[in-house]
């Protein structure tokens, strides 16, 4: 029998729902990325009253740490039994840790706090981007995706700026309090208005590579975290973590071969544009946040301004990054082609990194605002467009599990970018202080570990230059070794495959079930509703994908409804 069109109504309704669902979306996303800078500046007040200076980089290792473990998790579970009860189950955990840390009377239970925290930020993050994905075709996507990505931007600038203010004017407390009155909201909107087809799995879940793929980031997490502050690199401690790490990792690819529903599925190393996109997620990640956690640092040392003042004048990278972010999105969205932003994009790039390496102790300002505003515009050009073509190149099936693990590859390089180019700088500041600090010059009472911007402006004015310009010389040349790491992407974003972009969602509200079984039977869509899995595997068929999943026609086994 002939499938007839579905009615036009419910297309129709979904319509001005999709605007309270982003509006949601955009807040727990807000709310995710926030929680891992917002901490930074609080963090003195919140040791020094929990007693726990020793444990204080477990603060946001802690976070870290179990935000990475966890997104995969999220990413294959939706994929497997549905996206809107994880999604509420990921906010709830959230706003709980947020209130526990909030009631922390003891260090522990803080970091412990934190973790449960990381837990439900992780699902913030990856819920957010696969369901716009699930409501929102291709074609018109970038237009939501884009305003999501510079969401990263947004709080790389602002969580230091809101953490200060609440921590000098209110309470530290209130740095987790305040997400839950915003968090309830977007509870409560999520719950009413985000509809998605319910999915029944009756394949074996991969319990096995999910607790091998943990304890393998959890190495990976440590080594990087560890590695040159709490031990040597050569130290056993580091030595064993990484040598148990590589253990881990070839075992959880062996699972993962074996697996019926593997967590991270091997065949997507197969696909062209996964792997693209996701190196150059991982290179740019650690280049941008490599460069961003200690330029705060070098503004309060080299130009003496505060900590406030030194996130005001990141303010031009925001804002660059959201013109370029919005636009990006429009273009992709009227033209339906993406290959050229992640190019043009780590060129802008690069070129703001190298004006910044060019800096010295006579920079004016204003310039500098402006290298900084050319950074932030390259990177919003690509960002989230990256993500965008994961999803587009995939399974709607498997949409969760790719967007998971390129989220996921470029958590990683964030953190080891920021651990070893941490290592360098402290390193390299260490050996200059050395010199520019003579004995007994009044440095504090723990030598050049002591040092703040406060009590470099208290010393004798020849040893005060001699720190300033001991910060200079120490960071700007690291923004120089940042340029080949974009121009690195450039050539990257040069192989990115462009598939054409699905104009419709992958099931349609209250046609899951019958396109459901039309999938798995190999049966045409009703008239008028392809699904994303037709429009992009004709591009497929054509070469614009090699190897992707949806091109070798594999499709994940067990029934959906």
């Amino acid at each position: 029998m002939t499938a007839t069109a579905p009615p036009a109504q419910p297309g129709a309704d979904r319509a001005p729902r999709v605007g309270w669902i982003f509006a949601s979306l955009m807040l727990v996303m807000l709310l995710a990325s926030l929680d891992q800078t917002i901490v930074g500046t609080a963090l003195p007040t919140i040791v020094g009253e929990l007693d726990g200076l020793e444990h204080m980089s477990w603060t946001i290792t802690a976070y870290t740490l179990a935000l990475t473990v966890a997104m995969p998790v999220y990413g294959k579970l939706g994929d497997l039994v549905g996206r809107k009860k994880l999604f509420l189950l990921a906010i709830s955990l959230f706003l709980l840790g947020s209130a526990l840390c909030g009631f922390a009377q003891g260090m522990v239970e803080f970091i412990l706090f934190r973790g449960l925290q990381g837990l439900g930020g992780a699902g913030l993050m990856i819920m957010s981007q696969t369901i716009i994905a699930d409501v929102v075709p291709a074609k018109d996507r970038a237009k939501f995706m884009a305003p999501m990505g510079a969401v990263f931007g947004v709080s790389a600038v602002a969580g230091p700026l809101v953490g200060g203010w609440l921590t000098d004017s209110v309470d530290w407390r209130w740095v987790f309090w305040i997400n839950l009155p915003l968090g309830a909201v977007a509870l409560a909107v999520s719950a009413l208005t985000i509809h998605l087809p319910q999915r029944k799995n009756t394949a074996k879940i991969d319990y096995a590579g999910m607790i091998t793929l943990a304890l393998a980031l959890t190495g990976l997490v440590l080594v990087a975290s560890w590695g040159g502050t709490e031990h040597a690199w050569g130290s056993a401690t580091i030595l064993g973590l990484s040598a148990a790490t590589v253990v881990l990792a070839v075992a959880f690819v062996l699972i993962e071969l074996r697996a019926s529903e593997p967590v991270i599925p091997m065949r997507l190393f197969r696909n062209r544009t996964f792997v693209v996109t996701t190196l150059l997620g991982l290179v740019v990640g650690a280049g941008m946040m490599g460069a961003l956690a200690y330029l705060p640092t070098y503004l309060q040392m080299a130009y003496g301004v505060d900590a406030t003042e030194s996130g005001l004048l990141l303010l031009p990278m925001v804002a660059a990054l959201l013109v370029t972010s919005i636009g990006s999105g429009a273009v992709v969205s009227k033209t339906g082609r993406y290959k050229a932003l992640p190019i043009a994009g780590t060129l802008v790039a690069a070129a703001g990194m190298f004006g910044m390496s060019t800096m010295d102790l006579s920079t004016p300002l204003w310039l500098l605002c402006a290298y900084v505003g050319v950074l932030g515009a390259g990177l919003g050009l690509f960002m989230q467009i990256i993500v965008l073509a994961v999803q587009n190149a995939v399974h709607p099936r498997e949409i969760g599990t790719a967007t998971s693990s390129n989220n996921l590859f470029r958590e990683l390089g964030v953190t080891v970018g920021v651990a070893v180019l941490g290592t360098i700088f402290t390193s390299r500041l260490t050996q200059r202080l050395g010199d520019a600090i003579p004995a007994g010059a009044g440095a504090g009472a723990h030598g050049t570990s002591s040092l703040t911007p406060e009590l470099v402006r208290s010393l004798p004015p020849a040893v005060a230059d001699g720190v300033v310009d001991a910060y200079a010389t120490s960071l700007t040349p690291i923004f120089g070794w940042l340029v080949p790491m974009f121009l690195l992407g450039t050539v990257i974003a040069l192989f990115l495959p462009e598939v054409p972009l699905a104009s419709t969602t992958p099931v349609g509200e209250g046609e899951a079930e019958l396109l459901g079984e039309q999938a798995a039977a190999g049966a045409s869509a009703p008239v008028g509703a392809p699904t994303t899995a037709q429009v992009p595997a004709q591009g497929s068929a054509q070469g614009s994908v090699e190897g992707s999943a949806r091109a070798d026609g594999e499709v994940a086994p067990g029934p959906r409804s």
